[in-house]
């Protein structure tokens, strides 16, 4: 076991150590016969109560708990849970990952055995930037598939630590690529999607599977006759407020996160709950930092009311080590037995990592933590493994047992890649419709960049091995054969103009030249935070180096999860073109291809705001989200930030001209029936003002929300020439009744597909309880009264809220 001191620890250290004791520790079970070991052999496990399937997972999770020793128990509370021969037990690792498919950053997959890759899917940014809900969806559904599949193969588990569901909050986060932005709602149902096509049981129907639109019902759920069964378990992280890895003098392990209640309630929660309350996530993932001064893993009140209050049935985890945090780095209890103690009454059920192994039974002796608040632990874990059939006998003979190594890099789901890289490339600028090209009249094309002949980083953080590996020189060669590249610059740091005389050179004696820029995980990543939102070293320079000499003006790739203030080439005439493909996954050169070829007519749209250098000056520990002038702070995120932007959240064009027009929508909405009939009108009106201003929702106003959701009807027309899918996004500008109104706030979205010179109708659907509220200053989520003003592109349309 490795050892944590406070004196010389260091985090990566650490946590290489705690990588390589549990990978060792994993491999003494993975891959031993090329199938997975379960619980529950008969003839000499399988009588046993806790293998008895008509039993419920209560019952059959209470007799297990039973029948340990305290050593036992103690034994499963890391993320590699120890055996139990008596019992026929196999050992269990809960750690496997599945960002945006099956990753081996944990210990619980390997791709050394039958199956060598798993398909590759965009960074979670990239699809977040396509706003198609089906998309998300089925994406979730197809990793699912894989893992499972792996799982059969001795190669995976059946837990994984995934989606990544915290609020891109600084622009500087090198996690903020694994998120699906900086906006709570599309944060939410992203983390609900994804985790209903990750655990879906497929006993049940799925009634509708596309990915050409992101229609915003529950169509393709068929919720009858669920049994709590679970294909896989998803994991929703990091719980909370999480969103700093290493900046300045502060690093995730010791940082605390300073929230108010106003901020805490309408932006760092909402994801998580949702992810519990909607998507019925089976783990939660407590975070390294402390919150308000308490350390996350020790945060009770926050952890049991995502049990009490938003019905969260599953198993909590801590990240790693995160409880050795609590005492280690952030000195909150006085010994280590205390920080065991303080996580599990706390919620904590199980430590990725030793420090509950090594500790907790010194914790129970010492009175700190009873042997019963560790059977409550084993009792979520255990309930959890019972609900994937884990103790259902040989899964070889099971529901799932056909997946196989031909259910991973099917065609199927690599066509699913590609689509999610396609709708999720973003336009940025494309002056005199310079793209698409004609592949026809383009004899010769030069490639600048050095992400542009690279495979390493084309998906971002937890990338496994991709299914195939292209680069995005190899496939715009497909479109054009003479086609020359020079890296310009050795790697993505630039630190050198070297290689410039070459990039300049292939410049001036092609007809166009596409310059690949922007940032990788040199520049961004786990533990690494970014210090400035400048392209990195002499990119710039080699951007407008090869711009100065290019006959006709560049197309400009941008890579990379972060924000780049690119002010110079948005404004510089002879860069014609700028395309975000943040880290596309492995169809992702081919998605590029198609659309600088107008094989494909992009429509993706930013999922955060990209801000200027100048937002540097402001401290990334400020975790504050409202603007405050009085000290000169801008505010974060398009909600409410008030400075200059490079490119504003939404952003994003097409190839063609769509039109709107509002069809049918509410002018006045009574919201009378939020009240009961009982209820004095006098809780509800402010101190010293007879008017009412808002209306404080609560569980009771919350239940009859239902009765007041309301359609947004919109005819959505394509007047161009070309195909193409749109995202509709409509805003809503609150009335100023209490301090903290966001600037605006998006309450519904939808991605249509249109065809040329066609309109289509879709409708929004609004629930005034969920999508009109703000938080005030002390957490209570209430709906402002007066005029809504909602928006749609340039459409506006008054809403009148009325008590």
């Amino acid at each position: 076991f490795f050892v944590l001191s406070k004196k010389s620890m260091n985090p990566q250290l650490t946590l290489i150590s705690l990588l390589f004791f549990t990978s060792a520790i994993a491999q003494t079970f993975k891959n031993i016969d090329s199938h997975p070991q379960f619980p529950c052999k008969p003839p000499h496990f399988s009588s046993y109560p806790f293998c008895n399937v008509s039993l419920s997972v209560k019952q059959r999770a209470i007799s297990l708990v039973s029948l340990l020793t305290l050593p036992e128990k103690i034994g499963q509370l890391s993320n590699t849970a120890a055996s139990v021969p008596r019992l026929g037990i196999p050992p269990y690792e809960w750690w496997s990952e599945s960002l945006h498919g099956i990753a081996d950053n944990g210990p619980g997959v390997s791709f050394n055995g039958s199956i060598s890759s798993a398909t590759s899917f965009p960074q979670v940014i990239v699809s977040a930037a396509s706003f198609n809900r089906t998309l998300w969806y089925e994406i979730g559904s197809a990793v699912a598939v894989e893992a499972r599949a792996m799982y059969n193969g001795g190669q995976a588990g059946l837990t994984f630590w995934a989606p990544n569901i915290n609020v891109f909050r600084d622009p500087r986060w090198g996690r903020g690529q694994e998120t699906p932005g900086e906006d709570p709602k599309v944060v939410s149902e992203y983390g609900v999607e994804f985790v209903r096509g990750f655990q879906e049981n497929r006993k049940r129907k799925v009634l509708k599977r596309r990915f050409g639109d992101g229609d915003d019902d529950d169509a393709r759920y068929n919720d009858d006759g669920d049994d709590g069964k679970l294909m896989l378990s998803a994991c929703c992280k990091h719980f909370t407020a999480y969103d700093l890895e290493k900046w300045g003098n502060f690093t995730r392990y010791d940082f605390n996160a300073v929230v108010t209640e106003q901020d805490m309630e309408d932006t760092y929660q909402p994801p998580f709950q949702s992810c519990i309350t909607d998507g019925k996530a089976s783990c939660l993932m407590c975070s390294y930092n402390a919150v308000n001064g308490v350390p996350a893993c020790a945060q009770e009140h926050l952890l049991k009311k995502a049990r009490i209050e938003w019905g969260f049935e599953g198993y909590i985890t801590s990240d790693c080590d995160a409880v050795a945090t609590i005492f280690e780095y952030q000195g909150y209890t006085k010994s280590p037995e205390e920080a065991v103690a303080d996580a599990i009454k706390a919620g904590v059920d199980i430590n990725c990592g030793t420090y509950m192994l090594r500790n907790t039974k010194s914790a129970i002796l010492k009175g700190k933590v009873s042997e019963e608040q560790v059977d409550q632990a084993l009792l979520n874990l255990f309930a959890v493994q019972l609900r994937l059939g884990l103790f259902d006998g040989d899964p070889r003979e099971g529901l799932y047992a056909k997946l196989g190594s031909n259910d991973i890099c099917s065609s199927d789901h690599r066509k699913l890649a590609l689509e999610a890289a396609r709708q999720g490339i973003v336009l940025l600028k494309n002056v005199h419709k310079l793209l698409p090209l004609n592949k026809n009249h383009v004899s010769s094309l030069a490639i600048v960049g050095p992400m542009a002949n690279n495979i390493s980083n084309m998906g971002g953080t937890y990338t496994g091995k991709p299914c195939q590996r292209t680069t995005l020189f190899t496939e715009l060669l497909e479109y054009v054969k003479k086609t020359s590249y020079a890296s310009g610059c050795s790697d993505v740091s630039c630190d050198s103009d070297n290689g410039f005389r070459e990039a300049v050179a292939i410049a001036k004696g092609a007809d166009y030249v596409i310059v690949v820029a922007g940032l990788d995980l040199s520049q961004e990543t786990e533990d690494k935070d970014r210090f400035s939102l400048s392209l990195p070293g002499k990119q710039k320079d080699l951007v407008s180096s090869v711009a100065a000499v290019s006959k006709k003006p560049v197309i400009l790739v941008l890579t990379g999860g972060g924000p780049v203030d690119v002010t110079f080439a948005k404004t510089d005439p002879r860069i014609g073109s700028i395309i975000w493909i943040g880290y596309p996954g492995e169809t992702g050169g081919q998605a590029l291809a198609e659309i600088i070829f107008g094989d494909f007519n992009p429509g993706g749209r930013l999922p955060m705001t990209w801000y200027p250098e100048s937002f540097t000056d402001v401290a990334m520990s400020d975790m504050h989200m409202r603007a405050d002038s009085s000290r000169g702070y801008p505010g974060r995120t398009y909600r409410f930030y008030t400075g200059p932007q490079v490119y504003s959240f939404g952003a994003g064009l097409s190839y063609t001209k769509f039109d709107y027009k509002i069809t049918s929508a509410p002018t006045r909405l009574s919201l009378s029936a939020l009240v009961p009939k009982q209820s004095s009108h006098k809780k509800l009106i402010i101190q010293g003002e007879e008017q009412l201003r808002f209306l404080q929702l609560d569980d009771a106003t919350v239940n009859s929300c239902e009765s007041l959701r309301f359609n947004v009807q919109v005819n959505v027309s394509n007047s161009g020439e070309i195909d193409g899918s749109h995202v509709l996004m409509l805003f809503s500008k609150m009335p100023q009744v209490i301090s903290g109104v966001p600037e605006k706030q998006l309450i519904g979205f939808d991605r249509v597909h249109v065809r040329s010179k066609e309109m289509i109708e879709t409708v929004l659907v609004i629930d005034p309880c969920k999508h009109l509220i703000v938080a005030n200053d002390v957490g209570k989520r209430v709906i402002p009264l007066g005029i809504h003003v909602l928006s749609l592109g340039d459409l506006q349309h008054s809403l009148s809220l009325e008590f």
